[in-house]
């Protein structure tokens, strides 16, 4: 039903854009068979927007006089934010949301006035959002899928999931309130059956997932961003003091958007302050910065940066 509302639409918008156009020529832009194309025409008439054909070779479908739709009125700022917005929606949602995103900027740019479709044409050449850092999407998006139908439709979930505190499958049932992006990961947020709370799983870590008859009904009161902080508080986060060498003083800069605080030091050292989930993750952050930054504090985050150096030593020495 949704593609034929987008089709639809964007027929209307042909139709308006240029008169006495073939069947074949709207059909082959609708992506559907003649036959298709004048079926949508019908239903055009049937929902009151006149339509006109007119045989011969340089006849085709047109709005009747005068019809025009409403204009959509922004200003090229507006214009430019609504694309760029749209386009972040598919790059971050991948397949799930991909195709929506095509076809409103579709729309967009049969809609806006010549002005703001040229600013559009700008930003589409000159301000791209690309690369971010996420998890791959494909593997999931099956998941993501059934996730998105099941909250939509308020329907419990089976699933087999691997926890990272234990590896081994288990089977849980869960009511899903939300979906997250969150850290590069997509999570489910939700109310779990096993332990009676709302918990987070990370959808890649979904072994199995079947929906289930059974429905629920979300809690009023439930606000995804109090449990996103609220998780984020219980996870014990770790923050550390780090000192980048006089000589790594631009890697430091570079990563600025890292720290919460950012100190150049008399000697060329750079002195700044993060705030991390986990000491494993926060590990593996000091890591990957190798030998040009060094862990201030704290001591338990120091031991571990030097026990898993010297445990990667070994691996490539022995």
């Amino acid at each position: 039903m949704a593609n034929n509302a987008t089709r639809l639409i964007t027929l209307i918008m042909l139709l308006q854009r240029r008169p006495n156009q073939k069947a074949s020529d709207l059909a082959g832009k609708l992506g559907v068979s003649v036959r298709s194309l004048h079926r949508y025409i019908t239903l055009l008439d049937e929902m009151g927007i006149p339509v006109s054909s007119e045989r011969g070779p340089y006849g085709g479908f047109s709005l009747v006089r005068g019809y025009k739709m409403p204009p959509l009125v922004l200003t090229p700022e507006e214009a430019v934010a609504v694309h760029l917005g749209t386009s972040l929606v598919g790059e971050m949602w991948g397949t799930l949301y991909q195709e929506a995103a095509q076809g409103a900027l579709a729309k967009l740019d049969n809609l806006l006035p010549d002005e703001q479709r040229h600013e559009v044409a700008w930003a589409r050449r000159s301000l791209v959002a690309t690369g971010l850092h996420r998890a791959h999407l494909e593997p999931a998006a099956p998941h993501l899928e059934r996730l998105r139908r099941a909250i939509r439709e308020q329907r419990r979930v089976r699933m087999v999931y691997r926890s990272q505190s234990h590896p081994a499958p288990r089977q849980r049932e869960l009511d899903p309130y939300a979906l997250v992006l969150r850290w590069g990961w997509w999570y489910v947020f939700g109310y779990c059956h096993l332990r009676h709370d709302i918990r987070s799983f990370r959808v890649d870590r979904i072994a199995e997932l079947t929906l289930l008859d059974a429905t629920f009904q979300m809690p009023d009161d439930f606000n995804v961003q109090e449990h996103l902080a609220l998780e984020f508080q219980n996870q014990s986060p770790v923050q550390a003091r780090l000192r980048f060498a006089p000589e790594a003083a631009h890697v430091a800069l570079d990563n600025r958007a890292m720290w919460q605080s950012y100190d150049e030091q008399a000697d060329g050292s750079v002195m700044v302050t993060v705030t991390l989930p986990d000491l494993q993750w926060a590990t593996s952050m000091a890591l990957g910065f190798g030998p040009i930054l060094t862990v201030l504090e704290p001591e338990e985050l120091r031991q571990m940066v030097s026990q898993w150096a010297k445990a990667v030593a070994e691996h490539y020495t022995s």
